[in-house]
């Protein structure tokens, strides 16, 4: 009985094709000329991912490189000037200033909350004569370039919901990073590499804050919008290389018989992560001719190592990353973050803060001006911060060459370049101390808001429902913050 049913569907199927061949071959020449037009509705994809709707106008920027400094660098030692506090040196911070209930619970016990200014210099820079530590001469090189943002400020005061809050919108886990949310909204340029790539370094400060996957992960969203991680050693994703005595068309033909099984199963069960695994194994195929390429460095003329400096040769420091960066911005990946560890300077800090700018100043700088010769910066919008920033008062004892900083969410500094960002900008102040942002206040959704916005999204827009709720990076919050904008 069940061979008869079956019978009788294959009859049908042979009828459908002889009778609609011809349709069927129109469509078929339509798919090879053009696969965009099979673009699905209600947020389904194509071959190469993107929402019908987006981008909602036109985008200042093609792609964004987040240089996310995890631990929370101090803006007090490296862009927020405040000279005047040198003459505050050793006085107690003032409780109307900095109340107790504001103190976290590594420092609250403290008998004395000393003023601590920099102990570094800072010299204006750049036509602009933005103001910038001594510790970033490279960056002071390229000052014309940057918008200095004075005035963030976040409501987290701990190192996870922090970090958190600034990838996914929200202190408490489980929402989509933003480079999830891009990848969602807008897909790749090149169908043979992922949407949203991210990466890590290792600092020679310490205080390394642990990095999970869901930093980069797709959260309520379909699992194939997930960032793809480039691995610091060895190959750069995993599997990437066939095991031995596997050849290209042996795991083709694998593929190809594991894809009609998946395709047989979901059939049955209609379960969308089936379908996310199969575009996700189709992924990774084609990702193995063109990753490897991609993170072949040899090639690279010497200049090139001299601009980022010599560490861009090995492979896991921030220098490679960055330069990898370049060359994934190149080959048309949308969202690309670089997360380095080692900001969290409770005590040591002069020294470890030093160790942490040559780690990062030398190849920040290299990155815009490598974009900037390349014709790519103007469409390329590049973040760097962290997820707060550092007490005025010290964490431990003070002295003329020593001082630690516990963490501050009230105000911190972060810095934007390229891709419809206006440069040469010092933007927003903070108060006396650097306690708290008190002009042009920029929180963290309006940060989210305003790299959508320069990506051509509207943060009120892109969403998605979840649990009977339409969801957003930004949440019910976030403006586009104009006055940076080019």
């Amino acid at each position: 009985m069940n061979l008869n049913l079956e019978q009788k569907l294959q009859i049908n199927r042979r009828q459908l094709f002889g009778r609609t061949s011809t349709g069927i071959g129109t469509l078929a020449l339509a798919s090879l000329l053009n696969p965009d037009l099979f673009a699905r509705n209600e947020r389904q994809r194509n071959a190469i991912g993107g929402l019908e709707d987006l981008p909602h106008f036109t985008p200042k920027a093609k792609r964004v490189i987040y240089l996310f400094q995890s631990g929370g660098p101090s803006q007090l030692d490296l862009y927020d000037y405040k000279p005047k506090l040198q003459k505050r040196f050793g006085e107690e911070v003032p409780k109307s200033v900095y109340p107790d209930e504001r103190k976290t619970t590594m420092s609250s016990g403290q008998d004395k909350f000393a003023t601590a200014p920099s102990l570094f210099k800072f010299h204006p820079r750049g036509n602009c004569g933005t103001y910038l530590s001594e510790v970033l001469p490279n960056l002071g090189d390229v000052a014309d370039e940057i918008c200095v943002v004075r005035s963030m400020y976040t409501e987290a005061i701990n190192h996870d919901p922090a970090i958190t809050l600034f990838q996914t919108g929200a202190q408490i886990p489980g929402r989509p990073s933003i480079g999830a949310w891009m990848s969602y909204g807008l897909g790749s340029e090149n169908g043979n590499l992922p949407a949203f790539v991210a990466m890590s370094s290792n600092g020679s400060g310490k205080g390394g804050q642990p990095l999970y996957d869901r930093l980069w992960g797709s959260g309520f969203l379909p699992a194939q919008y997930q960032g793809v991680k480039f691995r610091n050693q060895g190959d750069p994703v995993l599997d990437i290389s066939n095991p031995k005595g596997v050849d290209n068309e042996t795991r083709r033909r694998m593929l190809d018989v594991v894809r009609e099984l998946n395709q047989l199963k979901h059939a049955e069960s209609r379960d969308p992560a089936i379908e996310a695994r199969i575009a996700q194994y189709e992924l990774a195929y084609r990702m193995q001719t063109s990753v490897p390429d991609l993170v072949d460095i040899s090639s690279e003329p010497e200049h090139t190592f001299k601009m980022y400096g010599n560490d861009a040769k090995k492979p896991g420091s921030y220098a490679y990353n960055c330069l990898i960066a370049r060359k994934l911005a190149e080959s048309g990946v949308r969202f690309i973050q670089l997360f380095h560890r080692g900001w969290d300077q409770h005590g040591n800090l002069p020294k470890q803060l030093r160790a942490q700018a040559r780690d990062t100043d030398q190849a920040s700088a290299a990155l815009i001006r490598d974009l900037k010769q390349r014709g790519m910066l103007d469409e390329t919008l590049i973040v760097w911060g962290g997820e707060f920033g550092r007490t005025v008062y010290s964490q431990g004892g003070l002295t003329k060459e020593n001082y630690g900083r516990d963490h501050h969410p009230s105000c911190m500094s972060i810095w934007l370049a390229g891709g419809g960002i206006k440069g040469g900008l010092s933007y927003g102040e903070t108060d006396d101390y650097s306690v708290n942002a008190v002009v042009d206040r920029v929180h963290v959704h309006d940060l989210q808001a305003t790299i959508l916005h320069l990506m051509g999204i509207d943060h009120e827009r892109l969403t998605y429902k979840y649990q009977g709720r339409h969801f957003r990076l930004t949440d019910v919050h976030g403006n586009v913050v104009q006055p940076i904008l080019a």
